[in-house]
């Protein structure tokens, strides 16, 4: 039996996992507490606003910022990176986790490399590529540089997945005559699922809150994307910033990302967790 576990011990578990949730979480409430609030009572200190309004959200649609476009975009871009990047590394990974051939190592080994690149230092190639492609200026060209970011890690993850999956499956899958694709999309799919969940979250979240690339290669206004949209809420002076405005659009870009992670915690749990018991 296991001895059971001191009291200061506990205490102090209990003390340190309340003080994360706090560090974590009181960001997060301030901003929705001020994102109510409006006039001089933006500048209280009182988590509780006095007077909530939706003032601010309101004034958010109603500006010269199409914000909802802005945010139909990072939708359609985030969606659609993560679609293409899973697809193109459930592919891969099955490659490079389950086939023996030459020179494997060395290719894993450059997929990381990619990832290792800062994205200031392919900025310019990849707006010549991005204007060669006529892809410049429209937000589903953004789909492009994001995969290309986003591709390694998928890659790695899933490939430390597919490799632990049971031999006999795949055994028992060419012995019944099933090809590559049918073994991937129907006999290694359904055990993927966590992995594909987790990975494919956090690759929402990258594209989701991606700046640099979103700022250099759209111009237009209805093609962009909320981060940029949110540093282009301005006012008349340095002392008329809209920071109601702006605490609204934060909390608007922040909900969707805690709906998903609460709606997929089991899955994104599981996911990041098998790789740590070989079974």
């Amino acid at each position: 039996m296991n001895a059971p576990r001191p009291l200061l011990g506990t205490v102090v578990l209990y003390l340190l996992a309340a003080l994360v949730v706090v560090v974590s979480v009181y960001p997060f409430l301030y901003t929705i507490a001020t994102s109510l609030k409006t006039g001089t009572a933006l500048f209280s200190t009182s988590l509780l606003p006095a007077e909530p309004t939706l003032r601010n959200y309101v004034q958010l649609f109603e500006g010269q910022q199409p914000f909802g476009r802005h945010l139909l975009n990072s939708i359609l871009v985030s969606t659609v990176t993560v679609a293409l990047s899973l697809l193109l590394a459930i592919t891969a990974s099955y490659a490079l986790g389950r086939i023996a051939f030459k020179g494997k190592g060395l290719l894993l080994l450059a997929i990381l490399a990619v990832s290792m690149f800062p994205q200031v230092a392919v900025l310019s190639g990849m707006f010549e590529l991005m204007q060669w492609l006529g892809l410049y200026n429209r937000a589903i060209g953004l789909v492009l540089p994001y995969t290309i970011f986003t591709l390694p890690f998928t890659v790695w993850v899933l490939t430390t997945f597919m490799r632990g999956l049971p031999k006999e499956l795949e055994e028992a899958a060419i012995m019944d005559g099933c090809g590559p694709l049918r073994i991937i999309f129907q006999v290694f799919m359904p055990l993927l699922w966590p992995a594909l969940v987790s990975t494919g979250l956090l690759a929402f979240i990258g594209a989701w809150n991606e700046f640099l690339f979103a700022l250099t290669f759209v111009n237009e206004d209805s093609e962009r994307t909320v981060p940029v949209s949110i540093s282009l809420i301005t006012g008349a002076t340095a002392y008329e910033i809209p920071w109601g405005s702006i605490m609204a659009a934060s909390v608007i870009v922040t909900v969707p990302l805690v709906l998903l992670v609460l709606v997929f915690q089991r899955k994104i749990v599981s996911g990041l967790t098998a790789g740590a018991v070989k079974g």
